[in-house]
């Protein structure tokens, strides 16, 4: 039997943007896990902090019977790359799309840093996150998702998890972030995969040079995903899916 493979998505995404990746790569069998104001309610008693999400993911992981094929993009990629710190045992291996963010001069992108701000930050996400269908498919697009999969991304958008990002960004403002990828050198007990899409733009999370500098710290092997940005897995899952097929395939072999 495959190594169960495990993926874990980011904001404001829900499962529905691993469809096209999972097509191409032939997974029928993969697992979505959405994390708790991401696609799926977060209970009353859920802290949605960097930590209480790596807390979630160790609860998740742990009911699998074998270590998985762990993949994140986006803050999913944050999530994944704390359990390659902290929990080796639960995974096979690992591949992260974020690792930039951890980097020692990582600043976070403005969006972000206004959510960090009482207030600015509340009104920031009542526009983001509220709103009709249409309102949130327009969000969807001008971050750079389209297609059927985008409609579905702005369908799962609600106040919800406008919440939650309030509090994981105010969790996460620096130096947190930058403190913990001082831990990246515990993440090299596994097999990793640091994905660099070369067409962002943004550089969301991070710089292409941020994550190399973090890929090197992780002990993680480096795919550069050529005419892709940020939102990959909609845009073109291919580059993605050639990395990842690979990047396995040598595990199976060793």
């Amino acid at each position: 039997m495959p190594t169960p493979l495990v993926l874990v998505h980011g904001n404001p995404e829900n499962a529905a943007v691993w469809g096209p990746l999972l097509a191409e790569l032939g997974r029928v069998d993969a697992v979505t896990l959405s994390p708790p104001g991401f696609g799926v309610p977060a209970p009353a008693d859920f802290a949605a902090t960097v930590d209480g999400y790596r807390d979630w993911l160790t609860d998740r992981l742990e009911q699998f019977r074998t270590p998985v094929d762990l993949v994140g993009h986006d803050w999913g990629g944050l999530h994944v790359a704390q359990i390659a710190m902290t929990r080796p045992d639960l995974i096979r291996s690992w591949a992260s799309d974020a690792l930039g963010v951890f980097a020692p001069d990582y600043v976070w992108h403005e969006r972000a840093r206004v959510w960090q701000q009482e207030g600015p930050g509340e009104e920031s996400v009542r526009q983001i996150f509220g709103g009709s269908l249409q309102d949130r498919l327009a969000v969807v697009e001008n971050i750079g998702m389209t297609g059927p999969t985008a409609v579905r991304v702005a369908a799962g958008i609600d106040d919800g998890m406008g919440r939650a990002v309030l509090t994981l960004l105010r969790s996460a403002a620096q130096p947190v972030m930058a403190e913990a990828g001082r831990g990246l050198s515990a993440a090299a007990r596994r097999p990793g995969l640091a994905l660099i899409a070369l067409e962002d733009v943004s550089a969301a999370s991070g710089t292409v040079e941020q994550h190399r500098t973090a890929a090197r710290a992780a002990g993680a092997e480096i795919a550069e995903l050529a005419g892709v940005g940020h939102w990959w897995p909609v845009e073109d899952p291919r580059p993605a899916a050639r990395a990842l097929t690979a990047f396995w395939g040598r595990l199976d072999r060793a």
